[in-house]
């Protein structure tokens, strides 16, 4: 196949788009009964971190992880370094073992294969670290730009991270096609950035009709995703 002409690379988000999210929910079920207070906190704190960054758009912060455990610590009412210590090793460092037995969706590693074979440059860009992930998921050293929105300051929707992928892929916004499972964080954050939208949508929970932002493609599986690009 050759080619689509006006997408010269395709980049992804990890977590739910590269493999199902029930693989790795499934696995967390132990920690999230064990730290159930710690895990809302985190959530609720990048919730208030987004929507900070929605109210100011041109707000980030230089150091991401001193804000998010500063409103995490508020959350919880305790102190903001002794939280940022749990956040590193429960969350971050503790969560990244599971994914050595956690499956990619059918055809993934393929796709990225064909893409690359094509000519076509790969990108990947997460909110969380994606370097230990991506060796357990035996998809390190397959990209030629893989980013963390944290490391930016700034978390999807914000387009910073998405303008930082572009410049790392040496490519304009507009010639990439991102590839995500949220419409609210990667559909929204790509398309701010002026780049090209794939939506993977599950079809175990396909949602009830059409809601915006809208993405250019919508796929199942990822033979699919394939074709749309090789055209």
């Amino acid at each position: 196949m050759r080619k689509s002409s006006n997408i010269e690379g395709v980049a992804f988000d990890l977590d739910g788009t590269l493999y199902p999210n029930h693989s790795l929910n499934i696995k967390l079920i132990p920690f999230a009964m064990k730290e159930m207070r710690l895990l809302a906190a985190f959530g609720k704190a990048r919730t208030i971190i987004r929507k900070e960054q929605q109210n100011t758009p041109n707000c980030q912060f230089p150091d991401f992880y001193k804000r998010q455990a500063e409103v995490t610590a508020e959350i919880l009412g305790e102190q903001q370094e002794p939280v940022k210590e749990k956040i590193e090793l429960l969350i971050y460092r503790g969560w990244e073992p599971l994914f050595k037995s956690i499956s990619l969706f059918t055809g993934a590693m393929e796709t990225i294969a064909a893409f690359r074979a094509a000519g076509i440059k790969v990108g990947l860009l997460s909110d969380f670290p994606p370097e230990i992930k991506l060796e357990y998921l035996g998809l390190a050293g397959l990209w030629d730009a893989a980013l963390c929105s944290e490391h930016y300051g700034a978390l999807k929707p914000h387009p910073l991270p998405f303008m930082e992928l572009a410049s790392a892929m040496s490519l304009p916004p507009e010639k990439i096609l991102y590839v995500g499972n949220s419409r609210p964080y990667d559909v929204t954050g790509a398309k701010t950035a002026n780049m090209q939208t794939a939506w993977i949508k599950s079809p175990l929970f396909p949602g009830s009709g059409f809601k915006k932002p809208i993405p250019d493609f919508t796929f199942y599986r990822y033979r699919q995703l394939c074709n749309y690009v090789l055209k």
